[in-house]
């Protein structure tokens, strides 16, 4: 074939293959990935191999239904509170004994849904307990899940106790001292993930001394990770990365999460794992912060 007619040939297929190449570069991931399609899911309700956690602030939620085969777990179980900080880790051994109550063992696929920043929250302590390759999130949660029609039941199926032998990731975390150290490295981004307002000042969380933000901190609200258009479902890869690209974010940059309790930083690690980086929560963030005037803030412009 003379080479004009196989380049026609080439243009022609690509132009054809164009439409598949870019759903494909839109679609979110399904099994292997920290992000599950609710199709997904629905194809493995019957899986032996997996466990289902429907986390949410109060128990009242599970209750009134969610997906066959899902265990409740709440919020508060995976939390706790230090002085005047809430919202922190418990110890290991609570972690452990409340994560297998739920039916998490080392090696089974683990899908979490429910409140995005309990889900979110969730997906953080697995991967500090070194079970996040195995954990995934529901795209689009249990709302999407409904509106699809798809199977909601009652039922009560408890799940066979789990057995966890944690593989701690210190390199999840960070603390104050850490981000002090890090303020002024160009390789490192400080990303806080509260609204705008409390972001400026104008609009302190409680146990805020110093309204304000970290020095050099971007400001990525958590809920601007969310479709417009749907607001229960994850922006697409490409979407995400454009939008926190302008933050700073590269796969070669470390970044440092934190907001008001360390929840809503929960959201902005997932995501941040879900493109691929090797985010660190500070998970005191700002009350912690703020009430130490040896750290320095950025306070309300004047």
């Amino acid at each position: 074939m003379p080479p004009r007619r196989i380049l026609s040939a080439l243009s022609l297929l690509l132009a054809a293959l164009q439409p598949a190449l870019a759903a494909a570069q839109h679609a979110h991931p399904t099994d292997d990935s920290v992000l599950i399609s609710t199709e997904s899911l629905a194809s493995r309700l019957a899986d032996t191999s997996i466990t289902i956690i429907q986390i949410e602030r109060t128990a009242e939620l599970w209750a009134t239904g969610h997906i066959p085969g899902a265990q409740p777990l709440l919020l508060s179980a995976i939390t706790t509170t230090r002085g005047h900080l809430s919202a922190e880790l418990p110890s290991i051994a609570v972690l452990d004994s409340v994560l297998e109550a739920a039916g998490v063992s080392n090696g089974r696929r683990i899908i979490i849904y429910g409140d995005p920043l309990a889900a979110g929250r969730l997906f953080f302590t697995l991967d500090y307990l070194g079970l996040g390759r195995h954990a995934a999130i529901l795209d689009g949660g249990f709302s999407k899940w409904k509106a699809e029609g798809r199977q909601v039941t009652t039922d009560t199926t408890p799940a066979p106790r789990g057995r966890i032998q944690p593989d701690m990731q210190p390199g999840t975390m960070a603390d104050a001292g850490w981000v002090r150290q890090h303020l002024d490295d160009s390789m490192t981004v400080i990303l806080d993930a509260r609204p705008t307002a409390e972001y400026h000042g104008e609009v302190p969380g409680e146990a805020i001394e110093r309204p304000g933000h970290i020095p050099g901190a971007m400001n990525f609200p958590w809920r601007e990770s969310f479709s417009r258009q749907d607001p229960s479902t994850l922006l697409t890869r490409p979407e995400l990365q454009e939008i926190l690209g302008r933050a700073g974010l590269t796969p070669a940059r470390q970044v440092v999460i934190y907001c008001r309790t360390g929840t809503q930083a929960s959201w902005l690690y997932f995501v941040a794992r879900y493109l691929g980086y090797s985010p660190r929560l500070y998970d005191a963030s700002y009350p912690e912060w703020s009430a130490d005037p040896s750290l320095p803030v950025e306070g309300p412009p004047r």
